[in-house]
């Protein structure tokens, strides 16, 4: 039952200038308005539009606006259990220093002012692409908010974020790719090979077990990776999606590659569970090790510096795009959950591809209106003798 009353304070008690307290009954719990009002008419205008959102599902319980930023961050933090423990550590990161300035103020207190604020404070001395990082995990944060019924609305709307130039990439050719691989120590050489032509992730090389391989048939899977936990130490984990638990064909010269590979390290088809690629010591990767140690030397040595492992799938995309290959199939074996990604990310235009293509469209539009101009004036020197 909803009740308008009227409230007097002190002296005024007698005096017709009392507020007027709007209060209803939801679930068995009495509800006031956040404030009280001059008029009656006002009061029951806002009793009004509280019944209509609880009749529509849109009503929030007002006691959850209470809930800090904090608290809201954190119960998001652990809504998750699939979230991978580099991704939670980068996030936890973001809650514990860059949310400071709102850390303790209510959810139901932030407006998008105060966002912007927020945002604009981070532009001072981030970078755009850090600042759209930071973004994200705030608009999370409240999207949770929102979805457990503790927020009518994100204050994370109409944000305005800086700009963020897309990042320029190198195409390898393959002839940069053999200078990498022959520039790598011969005990990761592999796993170029397997980032170009299979286009596999790091993590999904370095995760790679003997059991994965089945050289006979051809067929490689990838059925784990080698991430990293919030310390950076190399754990193993599920592949990055659905889309990512994949299965795909290899060539024969790969196989041999591999088969050479396993033979150097003393590895059989019997060592299912072992690595394919170790630590000099024993045991995962380290990523930063590895690209400290194996990575940035080789592409030096093969005048690729700047270059980075992810580029060798990018060339991977890429070629299988410029050679024909339908996007559905190089969709599934790049284990894409978007083709969208698989055109639009990684899939580089090559310089021949371009300029077979600016020969293409010269051909069909100045060749023909070179054709017409020459009827023209054939037609014109016919009229003139």
């Amino acid at each position: 039952m909803s009740t308008v009353r009227r409230r007097h304070f002190g002296s005024a008690r007698k005096l017709p200038s009392g507020r007027f307290q709007a209060s209803y009954w939801y679930e068995g719990t009495r509800h006031r308005a956040p404030s009280t009002f001059a008029a009656k008419a006002d009061a029951l205008a806002w009793l009004s539009a509280t019944e209509t959102d609880i009749g529509r599902g849109a009503w929030v319980d007002p006691r959850h606006g209470d809930l800090s930023v904090t608290e809201v961050a954190y119960l998001w933090l652990h809504a998750n259990p699939s979230k991978r423990p580099n991704t939670r550590a980068m996030d936890e990161i973001v809650v514990n220093v860059h949310l400071k300035a709102l850390a303790d103020r209510r959810i139901g207190s932030i407006t998008p002012s105060d966002v912007q604020t927020l945002v604009n404070t981070w532009c001072q001395a981030a970078a755009p692409r850090t600042v759209k990082r930071r973004y994200g995990v705030l608009a999370a944060v409240f999207n949770h908010a929102v979805a457990a019924d503790w927020l009518a609305r994100s204050p994370c709307r109409a944000i305005k974020l800086p700009g963020v130039a897309p990042t320029r990439r190198r195409l390898l050719s393959p002839a940069d790719v053999t200078a990498l691989a022959e520039a790598t120590d011969e005990r990761y050489r592999a796993m170029v090979w397997l980032g170009v032509v299979l286009g596999w992730r790091w993590e999904e090389v370095a995760g790679l077990r003997v059991g994965a391989l089945d050289l006979l048939r051809g067929t490689i899977s990838v059925a784990e990776t080698n991430i990293r936990d919030g310390s950076g130490r190399p754990v193993r984990g599920e592949p990055k999606s659905d889309a990512s638990r994949r299965t795909v064909a290899h060539a024969a010269d790969l196989a041999e590659v591999l088969a050479s590979h396993m033979a150097a390290r003393g590895l059989t088809g019997a060592d299912t569970d072992r690595l394919l690629f170790e630590a000099p010591l024993g045991g995962p990767l380290r990523y930063s090790n590895w690209r400290n140690r194996v990575w940035l030397p080789a592409a030096r040595l093969a005048g690729v510096a700047g270059a980075g492992f992810h580029d060798l799938r990018r060339a991977s995309a890429t070629a299988l795009v410029a050679g024909g290959v339908d996007v559905k199939t190089a969709q599934a074996r790049l284990g894409h959950s978007d083709p969208r990604l698989t055109l639009g990310i990684y899939a580089q235009a090559t310089s021949a591809g371009d300029k077979a293509a600016a020969e293409l469209l010269g051909k069909q539009f100045l060749g023909a209106s070179r054709t017409q101009r020459a009827r023209q004036t054939g037609t014109e020197s016919g009229n003139g003798q």
